[in-house]
């Protein structure tokens, strides 16, 4: 199984962001030289917290980094123009040498939506849309394309990924119609942050299910988001994580569209929090029940401290990683 680290590029109002930027850079750093898979960023736009856009920052850690891949976990794909897109992470992969991962998601919040003209059901039709059109220009073809983001006869790309066919697009979603769309595309699909085992094993059925149905290969990354935090002791790890968490999803329920949340329920069941051991054997239940080839952990929260964060790195690049890292691979599109 291959451990990745969600980078969370966010920070209070007010924050003195070139230090917050410093931080980023080396949680990054210290994560590709600890043995972390992919760096991944997230995406919102209109944010109670100073957000860094993921796509410059992706160029930034391109950048300062040779080894990790970089991806979007996930990238608000129906809010921007699709010829764009096919060029800004073409680009992207050029720069990072072919290290990029691509995950998209409809997003869920109006406001989003309505800040860029995008009617609130044209948005799930623009990332059906979107996956094919990326593909093939990727690919080389010339495509005459029309939608309700703009017309454009003729369209092609010069500058081609380093990937063949482009980078890895992944589809991250929660309710089944949304799985099942990720399944129909042909995209692994992004297991969100919330979801019990046995939730995700039903899940995952039905993906599998639509995978064979639609004629797409069962052998491809079967990717997992989690928030993690590993102590000495259970109670310590719980003790350190849960007010992060508390704030966290208390800033969603601010938004226009809450989110509310069982949070002891969801640390002990949902969550990857504990001891070395039971964090291992957390990760290795994973991976042999159900399938998971790649966990992106979120180790750093708003308003955590820099210390903090790099020393959940270091323990996780120390203690989990070696000894999660000899399992079974899947082959597809995980790279």
């Amino acid at each position: 199984m291959k451990t990745s680290l969600f980078l969370s590029a966010q920070f209070d109002p007010g924050t003195e962001i070139a230090d917050g930027i410093d931080g980023v850079l080396a949680q990054a750093v210290a994560a590709e030289q600890g043995g972390f898979h992919t760096l991944f960023l997230g995406h919102h736009y209109l944010a109670q917290s100073a957000f860094l856009q993921p796509i410059p920052l992706a160029g930034y850690l391109a950048r300062a980094t040779t080894e990790v891949r970089l991806g979007f976990g996930v990238l608000l794909a129906p809010l921007l123009n699709p010829v764009a897109l096919a060029e800004e992470l073409a680009t992207l992969d050029v720069l990072s040498g072919g290290r990029l991962t691509v995950g998209m998601g409809a997003g869920y919040r109006r406001r989003e939506t309505e800040a860029f003209g995008v009617e609130w059901p044209d948005r799930l039709s623009r990332l059906r849309d979107y996956v094919p059109i990326l593909r093939r220009l990727w690919s080389g073809e010339t495509l005459d394309l029309q939608g309700t983001w703009g017309t454009v006869p003729g369209a092609g790309l010069a500058l081609r990924p380093v990937q063949p066919g482009g980078p890895p697009l992944w589809i991250g979603a929660f309710a089944e119609p949304a799985i099942r769309r990720a399944a129909r595309l042909g995209c692994s699909w992004l297991i969100g942050p919330k979801g019990a085992d046995a939730e995700v094993a039903a899940n995952l059925a039905l993906y599998r299910e639509t995978l064979v149905e639609h004629g797409h290969s069962l052998d491809r990354a079967y990717p997992m988001s989690r928030e993690a935090f590993v102590a000495d002791t259970h109670e310590a790890a719980v003790a350190g994580i849960r007010p992060h968490l508390q704030r966290q999803y208390a800033g969603y329920k601010s938004w226009d569209d809450a989110q509310s949340i069982d949070l002891d329920r969801y640390i002990e069941e949902d969550c990857l929090v504990g001891t070395a051991e039971e964090v291992v054997a957390k990760l290795r239940r994973w991976e042999a029940e159900l399938g998971i080839t790649e966990v992106a952990l979120r180790l750093q929260f708003v308003g955590a401290s820099q210390d903090e964060a790099m020393e959940q790195i270091a323990r996780f690049s120390a203690d989990i990683i070696p000894a999660v890292a000899g399992g079974a691979q899947a082959g597809g599109e995980h790279r």
